[in-house]
């Protein structure tokens, strides 16, 4: 298949497209700087700009476009490019979409655990309700504007994505090798994973299985807390796990942020993606760590 990936340059679009052409799919990449290959196609969510006619001649697109979260602390010129670096893509996407005569079979869009706001303890599965904050806000209003898709439309609700490449894993990793870290305020939230090379191929997977539909948490089945997850990166790092960093002085260093995505609880299922048969490379988080250190 012809797959339209847009955000292909950030780190999961980069892994995707190479487990898409792993796969035999052939990939085209939209690009807002100058097309550097054969493959990429500029565009400009921004002020509405979009190779005319492209959504003829792919059968599916996936829609990766935002602003990290791993920047931080977030102004509010920061929170402003967060929300319409999401918004603003994905309404152009579906805009195209909608009005091609031969339109793509699936629409892949991203969206986020932040749908779920503070789940505490809660198994959050996809059908857990919408949560609050601003998180919650802006991933719910990012599904809205995939909803309006005329396809097979699937939401990808992403997690801490761990690979030696991620902005958050390196920071992470920073903190065990040099203070010895052991968590991020109590340590007992949980942080929803899944390493980068299984969050790309379960968007592969999606796009392949014709009964996929909405909303999907992109998730590994082994759950873990904070702490646990500092646990299994400190083994491999070869450092001890000694000190937790308080919830004020996450608050003080990574304002809301620190709320949002850092001290906050995802605990998420990932049997409805099981259910589809996909198979994990790394389902436990022993595998993960490796996979991010090693």
């Amino acid at each position: 298949m012809k797959v339209l990936v847009s955000g292909s340059r950030g780190l999961i679009g980069t892994e995707l497209i190479k487990q898409l052409e792993a796969s035999g799919h052939q990939p085209i990449r939209l690009v807002r700087s100058n097309p550097r290959a054969e493959n990429e196609l500029l565009w400009d969510p921004a002020i509405g700009v979009i190779p005319e006619g492209i959504m003829n001649d792919v059968d599916a697109v996936v829609n990766l476009n935002g602003a990290t979260t791993s920047r931080i602390p977030w102004t509010p010129s920061y929170v402003k490019k967060l929300i319409s670096s999401r918004i603003l893509s994905t309404r152009l996407l579906v805009e195209a979409i909608n009005a091609a005569k031969t339109p793509p079979k699936v629409f892949i869009s991203g969206s986020a655990e932040g749908y779920y706001g503070n789940g505490g303890e809660r198994v959050l599965t996809e059908d857990s309700p919408l949560g609050t904050g601003f998180m919650a806000e802006l991933s719910n209003d990012w599904e809205q504007e995939a909803k309006r898709a005329s396809i097979r439309t699937v939401l990808i609700r992403t997690t801490l994505a761990m690979s030696k490449n991620a902005i958050a894993l390196k920071l992470i990793k920073l903190m065990i090798n040099l203070l010895f870290v052991k968590s991020l305020g109590n340590g007992k939230q949980w942080w929803a994973w899944i390493t980068v090379e299984d969050h790309a191929r379960a968007i592969v997977h999606l796009i392949e299985n014709p009964d996929a539909n909405g909303p999907f948490n992109l998730v590994a089945p082994e759950p873990a807390t904070c702490e646990e997850i500092f646990a299994a990166l400190g083994k491999e790092l070869n450092r001890p796990n000694l000190i937790r960093i308080p919830a004020w002085a996450m608050r003080l260093t990574a304002g809301s942020a620190a709320d949002q995505i850092l001290l906050t609880s995802h605990r998420m299922s990932a049997e409805k993606l099981l259910s589809t048969g996909f198979q994990f490379n790394h389902p436990t988080l022993q595998q993960a760590a490796r996979y991010t250190v090693r």
